[in-house]
């Protein structure tokens, strides 16, 4: 008996580890729908205020548009953060930061690239300096609940899960009951292995936000991880055709079979582009 317990929890434990790898990093842009190629990894949502939109459908033609913009102006913030859009969208992470780090020199000032680059940071692994351009993006007079619980998200990649909830419960303040910030949330419990609390924080934000397939994939995972696949497979298909049903369940049983896989000494690699919506 105390061995299979020993190895459940061994399980859980390199999992919930895997599991920090593969989260994008959730916090300034709202509750978005997602298709299932979209559920590729634990997901989440951290962007600026220019994510807010749906993605493009050709990011590469968006590459090339919005690299002439912001050579024409390089004071073109929307361009900016649109380019830098297009190029996580095409896996050019490093660019990214790259580029939007030039931006905020140029206009150290602006809070809108200070935000974008500070995922751009996160999207890069560079989570400490992340959590400190983050910082400089709001003010303790004017905050921001995006930012809020992007820097909560920053934090429990750090493993500083206290702090991090510290962080998502003054974004609810603001903001309460949002789904991005409650899947945050719930994803800080899993990380810390308190999967009875992350279930109860990501079916709330599951029942606030039914359609978004990225909450609906961590509550599955959380749901799996219990011991439960059937049930983790309902939540996958609810209200869905039965192709696209089956799509999902396909999905997420290829991202708990790689979380299988892993080890916990990749907790810390740069956190993988799954959604195309960010």
């Amino acid at each position: 008996m105390f061995q299979k317990s020993s190895r459940q929890i061994s399980r859980v434990s390199r999992l919930a580890g895997a599991a920090s790898a593969a989260i994008l990093l959730i916090g300034l842009s709202a509750c978005q729908t997602s298709g299932p190629s979209d559920i590729a990894d634990i997901t989440g949502s951290l962007g600026d205020k220019a994510d807010q939109t749906q993605a493009s459908a050709d990011p590469r033609r968006d590459l090339e548009t919005y690299r002439e913009r912001v050579h024409a102006n390089p004071k073109d913030v929307d361009a900016a953060l649109q380019y830098a859009k297009a190029l996580r969208a095409t896996g050019q992470r490093a660019q990214a930061a790259a580029m939007l780090e030039q931006a905020v020199l140029a206009q150290p000032n602006n809070k809108a690239l200070l935000a974008g680059y500070g995922r751009a940071l996160a999207d890069n692994g560079n989570f400490q300096q992340a959590f400190d351009v983050l910082g400089r993006a709001h003010t303790p007079e004017d905050p921001d609940w995006r930012i809020l619980s992007a820097q909560g998200a920053v934090l429990d990649q750090l493993d500083r899960h206290d702090e991090a909830r510290q962080y998502y419960d003054s974004a609810l303040k603001i903001r309460p009951d949002d789904p991005s910030v409650l899947s945050n949330l719930g994803l800080s419990y899993l990380l810390s292995k308190d999967l009875p609390k992350a279930e109860e924080t990501l079916r709330h934000a599951r029942d606030l936000a039914p359609a978004d397939m990225r909450v609906r994939t961590n509550l599955a995972v959380v749901v799996s991880l219990e011991g439960r696949q059937s049930e983790a497979e309902i939540i996958m298909k609810a209200n869905l055709p039965p192709e696209e049903g089956a799509a999902n369940v396909a999905a997420l049983k290829r991202l708990l079979s790689r979380r299988e896989a892993s080890r916990s000494d990749t907790d810390k690699i740069p956190v993988a582009g799954g959604r195309r919506n960010d």
